[in-house]
């Protein structure tokens, strides 16, 4: 063991020896981030010198000293040596949350893969032009009364919010999940809950209990919300508990307005920031918890360079800050599952509606057997009828069109037999060229005409939309009033928000719309919620289908009966049978997790093992398959490391934007299995001859992808 750790700082000794040199950028608030200068680390301050430290420089010719933040470390000057110039000194004690922001740069650039400099822009707030208000500080005083009061003051249940007298206490497993963070967060426990709360069990009540005990011990919270379920009734909740100390980031703020928010943070005017995954970058100098409400969710998975999952970095960002995480979902995400099980997560539970309140009924339709009956409509027969019923009664109802998946995979309406890899379990793909593709393995076939289960003519792939199905239900129903809220009807600042508030008035009937229609709303009218073609997301294709349709179903569901009336769930599909399906309807998360953990684990699928996606761009389609062959190569020759690669294949869009796409997906037990073979495959293409040879290729990263490229 001795003889061990002799080698261990031996071998630190030299890598500290061997970073001589240090990128130093001195404003990090210029748009220019990449504009770094090196210099030289004196022997005395290697040991203190890491991504993020604080430093003091010469600069300019006057050579007069200013503080500067390390963003890069290397053994290879970039200048003549007289010409580079010695770090002065290191700050360690005073830490500003620039440096901390930088250091979790380099986590998700070793992480995630791409440039430190991508990194560095996506975590660090750019400086850009902008009206400012003057905003009046606080007096001492008023933020002390206002600390102590927090923990006191509580929010209604359905959105809804009331005086102090008239809010209702929480109930008991409200309270139990508020009391479990609070004495844990007093005793300076800091750890990651999972509060799983079937829909409508009030998991927002519990966040403004925990958040208020935070703020009140002087600490600083972030609270992550899906950009679809950043909704008026989310804000309305939190700012009438905590004022105007709440914050609010999307993607309609102008890049002026997002930063004057970064800026109110780190002044400390502002004390809570609600927002999508960027909001985990808001320079707050002592964050106490991070919130991330329904964390199963994908848009929490960045598709720009790093390609990080916003869940994952908010660990890291709370274990770097001393601060708690609790993710919130009423269908948790496989992973947090798995990780409660494995020990790493607590699970806080919500069994129960607020009120104990029913959870709707629901009945699934098997949409083969009204193709056998002659209809041939996106509606069936039962869901018509209730719909009609409802609207008699002048109750609402909320119609989901499942449109994830919807390209691409080839089925059968007749029988729902959907065309699958033999080696992979997942759907081929359709091209253009008539051949389905696996985009795992490489495997494929052409389309058939026919059908090889049961010989039907109807088979082929699924095109329906929401303009086409608004129209249907005008003539169905001439009297009713239809809202449509999708990508076409939402491409407006402000257009949520207006069909969100016309539907909430009851100004219409029906609120037919994509996924954004399902999450985080709460319509106490709505007692029919129609799921249009469940099954499309069960086939993009993708190791995460089961999941997905799994989530947006119990989702879906859960908007009916939220009020007085009994709610009631009709589910649309062509495979009735699926778990997916059968275990959405009854709700049954445990069961659901069970079936699909084991498919994973069979198949080496995340979370259980874990997927490194090699994304390779080129102008040429020689080249880029070249390139792409040639990468495989170099993970095929990575002996002893537990790893299997597939071989090249085109992306499932083979050409965009002038681009060719290919893909070579890795698999290994451990993720930093695949970290380490990123680290190969980024030193092999950034040297001769790989870049000489492929000039106009790029490489990229995706771990643990969840969707098809």
């Amino acid at each position: 063991m001795q003889r061990a750790r002799r080698l261990s700082g031996a071998w630190k000794g030299l890598i500290r020896k061997a970073m001589q040199y240090a990128d130093i950028i001195i404003d990090i608030s210029h748009e220019r981030l990449d504009r770094s200068f090196q210099y030289r680390i004196p022997e005395e301050l290697c040991p203190s010198i890491r991504i993020g430290s604080v430093v003091a420089v010469p600069f300019g010719n006057g050579a007069r000293n200013r503080q500067g933040f390390v963003v890069g470390l290397s053994d290879e000057p970039k200048l003549p040596e007289e010409k580079i110039r010695d770090i002065v000194s290191v700050n360690e004690k005073k830490v500003p949350v620039e440096s901390q922001l930088i250091e979790l740069a380099g986590w998700m650039r070793q992480h995630y893969g791409g440039t430190l400099t991508q990194s560095l822009s996506t975590v660090l707030p750019v400086k850009k032009k902008v009206q400012r208000r003057k905003i009046q500080p606080r007096e001492p005083e008023a933020e002390r009364a206002e600390a102590e009061k927090l923990p006191r003051k509580s929010d209604g249940t359905n959105g809804s919010l009331a005086s102090d007298d008239a809010v209702p206490p929480l109930n008991t497993a409200q309270q139990n999940a508020a009391d479990t963070f609070q004495k844990d967060y007093e005793n300076g426990v800091r750890k990651t809950y999972l509060l799983f709360g079937v829909t409508g069990s009030g998991k927002t009540r519990v966040y403004l209990e925990m958040i208020g005990a935070v703020l009140a011990a002087g600490r600083s919270v972030i609270v992550l919300i899906p950009e679809i379920a950043l909704t008026r009734q989310n804000i309305e909740r939190f700012s009438e508990r905590f004022g105007d100390r709440v914050a609010v980031l999307h993607s309609r703020l102008s890049d002026g307005e997002r930063y004057e928010v970064y800026e109110r943070a780190k002044r400390g005017d502002i004390r809570i920031v609600l927002g999508p995954r960027s909001a985990l970058f808001v320079p707050f100098s002592s964050i106490g918890l991070i919130v991330v409400d329904e964390e199963h969710e994908t848009s929490y998975k960045s598709e720009q360079v790093p390609k990080y999952h916003a869940r994952e970095v908010a660990l890291q960002r709370a274990k770097m800050a001393d601060a708690s995480v609790v993710l919130g979902s009423a269908t948790p995400s496989v992973d947090s599952l798995l990780r409660v099980k494995n020990g790493e997560y607590q699970m806080l539970s919500l069994p129960q509606r607020v009120k104990e309140r029913p959870l709707p009924k629901t009945t699934i339709v098997d949409m083969r057997e009204e193709l056998k009956a002659g209809n041939r409509s996106m509606i069936s027969s039962l869901l018509r009828e209730k719909i009609a019923g409802r609207l008699e009664r002048q109750e609402q109802v909320l119609l989901f069109l499942n449109r994830r998946g919807m390209a691409g995979f080839v089925s059968c309406r007749s029988c729902g037999q959907v065309i699958k890899c033999p080696h992979c379990d997942v759907s081929l793909h359709q091209h253009r060229d008539g051949i389905l593709r696996c985009h795992y393995c490489g495997h494929n076939e052409p389309q058939p005409k026919t059908c090889r289960s049961c010989g039907s003519k109807y088979i082929g792939g699924f095109r329906a939309g929401t303009q086409s199905i608004e129209n249907l239900l005008q003539k169905l129903y001439p009297k009713a009033r239809i809202l449509r809220m999708d990508a076409d009807s939402t491409k407006h600042k402000g257009d949520h928000d207006r069909i969100l508030s016309q539907f909430a008035a009851h100004k219409a009937d029906i609120l037919l719309g994509t996924q954004m229609i399902v999450k985080g709303h709460d319509f106490s009218d709505v007692t029919l919620v129609g799921v249009l073609a469940a099954d499309l997301s069960l086939h993009g294709g993708d190791y995460t289908g089961g999941e997905r349709t799994f989530d947006l179903l119990v989702q879906a569901g859960g908007r009916a009966g939220r009020g007085e009336r009994q709610g009631e769930v009709i589910v649309q599909t062509y495979q009735p049978d699926h778990y997916a399906i059968t275990a959405a309807a009854k709700a049954d998360v445990n069961g659901f997790a069970e079936r699909e953990l084991a498919y994973r684990s069979l198949l080496r699928y995340p979370p259980v093992a874990h997927i490194l996606l090699v994304q390779i761009f080129s102008g040429d389609p020689e080249e880029g398959q070249a390139a792409a062959q040639e990468i495989h190569a170099v993970v095929a020759a990575e002996k002893g490391k537990k790893l299997s690669v597939a071989k090249p294949t085109a992306g499932m869009i083979a050409k965009m934007k002038d681009r060719y796409r290919f893909a070579v997906y890795i698999k290994a037990a451990e993720y930093d299995a695949l970290v380490g073979v990123k680290d190969v495959i980024e030193a092999h293409t950034k040297e001769e001859p790989f870049a000489g040879r492929f000039s106009r290729t790029r490489v990229f990263f995706d771990f643990d992808p969840l969707g098809m490229f």
